[in-house]
């Protein structure tokens, strides 16, 4: 480890000798040798669709900005993070946008980022206990809240009264993102006793495989008598419909079932009645956003983040108040298909309803 980390810094020294920079974010140089800013995307992975969606809008807006982009993904190991993240510094990035795989852990690679007169801005998720120039993300417990009042609409509807057997199931263990948007869900639960939350599962790498086994535990346990799972992304509802789907009640007026993210199969299940509802954490104004603001402070280095960048709140992360934009999010319904996720171009009808 300790070579490891030797390498490392001699690789990062040559490059600062190398392009004549001082290696403090002071003076120098703050561009390639093409004369364009540097910034770094690095996501946690690409395993959900809409990551390469948030890749695309990002690496557009920065080019169109006049940056050069690199770009890495980490197959939600940690490990590979972290190489990717040392990598990124040996290639002279100013500013790295980061979406950490491990939220608990990430402040240990922002320091390091810091020493080098990096900056670092959050993406999406919302790293704990450690030092961050800047945060943009969608308010992940609007998400749960919003999941969670639909529910309690449906069972309304369903059964005129706000009662039943509820199931939250999570992604990554400690992330800081599922925490929230499960906060959400807690606060709505708390508010309606006669909800029972009889299942409380997180699961590894957001997996769908791992939420489809806790589905499955869960109906045999409760004979198939749970009437709402409230999931932290896409994924993990495509994992719970596949359950729902063996027992013959993968059906939106049988089981309620929410998902997060807007993934194109998940709106399909929306609009064949397999799913209630989906949130859309709209994706080009998140990234472009990060895109935006990395460009900037990469810019001007030596300003106060506040002084570069509109900042909409600051929110504490355990260790400081970081300065935090946050973007919009949109509850999906059958309904309301074609005039949220379909007029803004978002997917097409075809792609929707194709069969």
């Amino acid at each position: 480890m300790k070579s490891r980390k030797i390498l490392i810094a001699l690789s990062i020294a040559a490059m600062f000798l190398s392009n004549g920079c001082d290696g403090k974010g002071s003076g120098g140089t703050n561009q390639t040798d093409t004369g364009k800013v540097k910034i770094g995307f690095l996501l946690k992975t690409m395993q959900e669709e809409r990551y390469q969606k948030d890749k695309a809008a990002f690496i557009k807006k920065a080019e169109s900005l006049g940056a050069q982009v690199v770009f890495d993904s980490a197959n939600n190991n940690e490990q590979t993070q972290l190489a990717n993240f040392e990598n990124m510094l040996v290639q002279g990035v100013k500013v790295i946008v980061l979406q950490p795989v491990n939220t608990g852990t990430a402040g240990n690679m922002v320091k390091k980022a810091h020493d080098m007169g990096v900056k670092v801005i959050g993406y999406d998720s919302m790293l704990q206990n450690g030092p961050l120039d800047l945060m943009v993300m969608q308010d992940s417990w609007a998400v749960g809240k919003l999941q969670a009042e639909a529910m309690v609409e449906w069972l309304k509807k369903k059964k005129g009264a706000v009662k039943g057997k509820v199931a939250l199931i999570m992604g990554q263990p400690g992330d800081s993102n599922a925490r929230t948007m499960s906060q959400g869900v807690y606060d709505v639960l708390k508010a309606n006793p006669g909800l029972e939350l009889v299942v409380e599962q997180s699961h590894e790498a957001w997996s769908p495989e791992k939420s489809r086994q806790t589905a499955e535990n869960a109906l045999v346990k409760f004979n198939n008598e749970i009437d709402a799972f409230i999931c932290n992304n896409s994924g993990l509802a495509r994992g719970v419909i596949s359950a729902l789907n063996v027992q013959g009640i993968a059906d939106s007026t049988k089981v309620f079932v929410a998902g997060s993210d807007a993934d194109l199969a998940n709106i399909r299940y929306v609009a064949e009645g397999k799913q209630a509802v989906e949130i859309w954490k709209k994706i080009d104004p998140l990234a472009e956003k990060a895109a935006e603001v990395a460009v900037a402070l990469a810019m001007n280095p030596d300003k106060p983040v506040a002084d570069v960048v509109k900042i909409d709140k600051m929110i504490n992360n355990g260790f400081q108040d970081v300065p935090t934009i946050v973007t919009e999010v949109v509850l999906i319904t059958k309904d309301n298909i074609d005039s949220t996720i379909v007029k803004e171009g978002y997917y097409t009808k075809e792609q929707v309803y194709a069969k």
